[in-house]
């Protein structure tokens, strides 16, 4: 029987396959936007390869630059441990006044690098001193209850490592759940200690723990922490300082003064203060753009605006060597994804062989670059037909090029290390104090047609002999590991200056002369104008015909030949073909992503949405009633003055929204509750982000915050 009704029938219905998720990796978002999908994947395992190399050698120079400083710590805290624990004499000077020992680690004004230094800390401390390390923020700790009970918590949670039984393990929980104080802390810990070094037991603590070890406490930031909570902490620590090992490290940004400005007198009396002073950033920095940007152990290289961009927001924004890295890699990712040719930015084994596997599409990439293009021009004609049509002579040309870059980069690096020996003793610093800045001048253009270049060669030309030597003999330590590549000639030429230096310290470099001595005698006689006049003409002429000393003219050699190899060598990268292989140039895209501007990112959301949400169409600016009423109000608030009427603001706001609505197109109407609403909504959004204020003088008006379009 057929039903009458829907509701009286049954359908069954089979369910379809359901298709697997695939998840995305990394290479798939990689190569989904590549404009120039080809290589996609070599160019993103290239990237990852190169980063991973980079980073390693990042970590290596952190662990290198902290090494000093954590060698310090710890035998700071071993040296007061020894205090705690001599049992000979009785109790310690120390325990008797009840001292706390305090490292005052003072790590600079770059926050963003503490949290690293303090992870370092704490697995050096965890591997070769004690398993007691307790890391705490003022933001958990807003009272000395909250304080305590992270500590304990953190402590106890150490405390699972140990081979504790489940009597003991009962306890620590019951402990953990009972109170929060340091007496519970100083019992836990006897337990904890004697269990861990019972001969019945073995010991499953790190072999490089000491038999008591000590119980760490690390402010991270202690200018965040509240003074009273701090006062009270190390009150009630003191008086157990006999009980328990506690050792407190203070991580100082700012000063060490602000220990005193936050503890009383009473208070830093009782703490034994050690100060430590840690790596300044600009050091660190220097360091990093030395061993990264400044080696030929991985090809890739920054633009001069590049690297002056990070430079200026390490040095005007954070002076954070980690966001450095970060827009490092950046800089790094950005090209392997914008640059087609990022596949040959490789090592020079691997990138022979890339070359030879090319495509057509790739060569056709080349020969768009356009350093190859002015190296085209300038080709006779049978060459540029090769050139622009056979692909196998494009890459062998192609092969030789980045060969030549490769040389370029070997003999560029040595040479600019020997210049800055050079300027970087040379008054007021023409051609910068540090490294990086010579490296950026370098980079842009040509360094010797510069004024800055002109008089730092003036300068050098009166440097005195011992300042020359000592430059002469560092520049000689630079190129000694280029002593059998193409440098091997400039090595021997800075040696024989050397030489000829020495030869020299049983002369007399200044002397001076018979006739100007006869001259001052004669001064000393004759008063007479005119022959004075005449007399002083003659020594200003024989002084421009003097005839210059062996040093004067050792010095004007070694000035030369210093010229001839900045001329030689440290020509600009656009001068090299297909640079851009290797070269990340792109500085407007890292300032863009580093270096936001919210001003005018909101300004153009609110007067341009259609730039954010693709769904409306683009109105050139134009009121209209399809866009965000946050934007409708947005742009009639630019049309007011300093203080905007309310009620004409909402009357304005109700015209925009309704006018495509043919029953609200008389103006004489009411506003209805939903407009008022949205009005009101769109009003407080805009207060939110800082664009208006209510107004004293007028309580029916706002204040407007901004001026202008942007």
């Amino acid at each position: 029987m057929t039903t009458s009704s829907v509701s009286k029938g049954c359908f069954v219905f089979k369910p379809s396959a359901k298709k697997k998720k695939v998840s995305l990796t990394e290479a798939d978002y990689f190569n989904e936007g590549l404009k120039d999908p080809e290589d996609g994947r070599t160019r993103f395992e290239s990237c990852q390869l190169l980063w991973q190399q980079m980073k390693l050698q990042t970590e290596q120079l952190q662990e290198e630059l902290n090494r000093k400083l954590f060698d310090n710590l710890i035998s700071f805290l071993k040296k007061s441990h020894l205090d705690f624990h001599d049992k000979r004499n009785g109790w310690s000077c120390r325990a008797r006044s009840s001292e706390i020992p305090t490292a005052a680690l003072l790590l600079g004004v770059n926050v963003t690098d503490h949290e690293l230094t303090f992870e370092s800390l704490s697995e050096i401390l965890n591997d070769q001193v004690t398993p007691f390390v307790v890391l705490l923020q003022a933001k958990e700790c807003t009272g000395i209850k909250q304080l305590l009970q992270k500590l304990l918590s953190q402590l106890m949670g150490c405390s699972a490592d140990l081979d504790l039984d489940e009597e003991e393990d009962h306890a620590t929980v019951s402990q953990r759940k009972m109170n929060c104080s340091m007496a519970s802390l100083c019992g836990w810990y006897q337990k904890v200690t004697k269990k861990s070094i019972s001969p019945k037991k073995k010991r499953s603590s790190s072999p490089g723990h000491w038999q008591a070890p000590p119980v760490v406490v690390v402010f991270k930031d202690l200018e965040s922490f509240s003074a009273n909570v701090l006062q009270e902490f190390i009150v009630i620590s003191s008086r157990y300082i006999k009980e328990l090992p506690l050792v407190l490290v203070f991580g100082i940004a700012t000063s060490p003064m602000i220990i005193h400005r936050l503890l009383s007198h009473s208070v830093t009396s009782l703490l034994c203060i050690e100060l430590f002073q840690s790596l300044s950033c600009t050091e660190h920095l220097a360091t990093v753009v030395d061993k990264l940007l400044l080696s030929n152990s991985f090809p890739f290289k920054l633009g001069g605006k590049v690297l002056q961009v990070l430079i200026t927001i390490f040095l005007y924004h954070d002076f954070s060597v980690q966001n450095f890295i970060k827009g490092l890699q950046l800089s790094v990712v950005e090209h392997f994804y914008s640059e087609p040719l990022s596949v040959l930015c490789c090592d020079l084994p691997e990138m022979r062989n890339r070359v030879k596997t090319l495509s057509h599409n790739q060569c056709e990439n080349i020969r768009h670059l356009a350093s190859f293009m002015s190296y085209v021009e300038n080709q006779t004609p049978e060459i540029q037909v090769k050139l622009l049509t056979k692909d196998s002579y494009l890459k062998e040309i192609t092969q030789t090029f980045l060969e030549n870059l490769h040389s370029y980069h070997e003999n560029f690096i040595p040479v600019l290390r020997c210049l800055h020996q050079f300027t970087c003793i040379l008054p007021k610093y023409p051609l910068g104090k540090q490294i990086r800045e010579l490296y950026c001048a370098c980079l842009e253009k040509k360094v010797w047609e510069t004024e800055d270049y002109i008089s730092a060669l003036q300068f050098l030309g009166m440097l005195a002999k011992d300042e020359l030597v000592a430059t002469l003999q560092k520049c000689v330590e630079v190129l000694k590991p280029y002593s059998t590549k193409q440098l091997g000639s400039t090595l021997k030429k800075l040696e024989e200056f050397l030489v000829q230096f020495q030869c020299l310290e049983g002369e007399h470099l200044e002397n001076v002369d018979d006739e100007e001595s006869a001259a001052q005698k004669g001064l000393q006689k004759k008063i007479d104008l005119y022959n004075l006049q005449k007399t002083l003409l003659e020594m200003k002429e024989t002084r421009r015909t003097k005839k210059p000393s062996r040093f004067e003219s050792l010095r004007l050699e070694v000035t030369d030949f210093l010229n001839s190899l900045v001329r030689d060598y440290l020509a600009p990268p656009e001068t090299q073909p297909l640079y851009e292989v290797v070269y990340f140039r792109a500085a407007n895209i890292l300032r863009k992503h580093l270096n936001a501007l919210p001003r005018i990112a909101l300004h153009t959301a609110l007067n341009n949405p259609s730039s954010y949400l693709k769904s409306l169409e683009s109105e050139g600016g134009a009121l209209t009633s399809t866009a965000p009423d946050i934007c409708i109000a947005y742009k009639l608030h630019l049309e007011c003055g300093r203080l905007i009427n309310l009620y004409d603001w909402l009357e304005a706001f109700a015209t925009v929204v309704n006018t495509n609505d043919d029953s609200d197109s008389d103006s004489l109407q009411p506003v209805d509750e939903i407009t008022h609403a949205r009005f009101i909504r769109a009003v407080s959004e805009l207060e939110l982000l800082g664009f208006v204020k209510p107004s004293k003088q007028k309580t029916d008006h706002v204040a407007r915050l901004t001026w202008g379009g942007c």
